[in-house]
């Protein structure tokens, strides 16, 4: 039987995934080398292992093969996490998401061939930022290095305005692709549509682009 998902790391990081996609109900393999995080995951997790994912043959033994994504979320040995990446590329896996732990190892990754590398100290760092610049920023996520998606909340400057006399595309470079208003969610708003209060936008861009949005309209003097 195919199983959903295998985690290798089970610290804050990759224990908080493991967790996640259990509650999703997916079926879950949890690895790491520490009995204690292994035992941890025993009544969580489909199955979970102790192993030492740098050695191909035990990555073998367990079947890793049977997964179509491998989320490798070791913490703080850079080296294991680049061998047991190798090794899950060479395996032919379908989907493999690393975690790295800084950028020199993000490059290394995307050498390798790994399908997606996450930074989540970066990507929190910057989203935390954003939520400490104005209560209005409530959520930031990057696409890439230079453009992202934020969910905002409408500033005052915005409240009654239509978004053709906001005219954001044209002032700022940045889309607003949806507006979540209460329950519902408008995700092809008009030109004609006006703000109201408590509204808010899911607004897409280039990094600084976004930041102009902010400054201007978002975040209330």
């Amino acid at each position: 039987m195919v199983k959903d998902y295998a985690v290798i790391g089970l610290g804050r990081f990759g224990g908080s995934i493991c967790r996640e996609l259990c509650k999703e109900g997916k079926q879950v393999l949890a690895i790491d080398s520490d009995e204690n995080r292994v035992n941890e995951y025993k009544k969580i997790a489909y199955h979970s292992v102790i192993a030492d994912t740098t050695d191909e043959d035990t990555l073998k033994d367990i079947g890793i093969q049977n997964f179509e994504h491998v989320i490798v979320a070791i913490g703080e040995n850079i080296q294991a996490s680049i061998l047991t990446a190798v090794i899950l590329v060479d395996l032919g896996i379908k989907k493999i998401t690393v975690k790295a732990k800084n950028d020199y190892h993000e490059k290394i990754l995307d050498k390798i061939g790994v399908h997606h590398v996450v930074h989540p100290e970066r990507d929190m760092g910057r989203k935390i930022a954003h939520s400490l610049i104005s209560h209005n920023i409530l959520d930031y996520l990057e696409l890439s290095d230079e453009h992202s998606i934020v969910e905002v909340k409408a500033g005052e400057k915005m409240i009654g305005k239509s978004l053709i006399e906001l005219d954001i595309r044209a002032k700022y470079g940045c889309n607003i692709v949806a507006i979540k208003r209460g329950k519902s969610i408008n995700v092809s708003p008009s030109a004609e549509d006006a703000l109201s209060n408590d509204d808010i936008l899911i607004v897409i861009g280039s990094d600084e682009d976004i930041s102009r949005f902010e400054r201007h309209l978002v975040i209330d003097d």
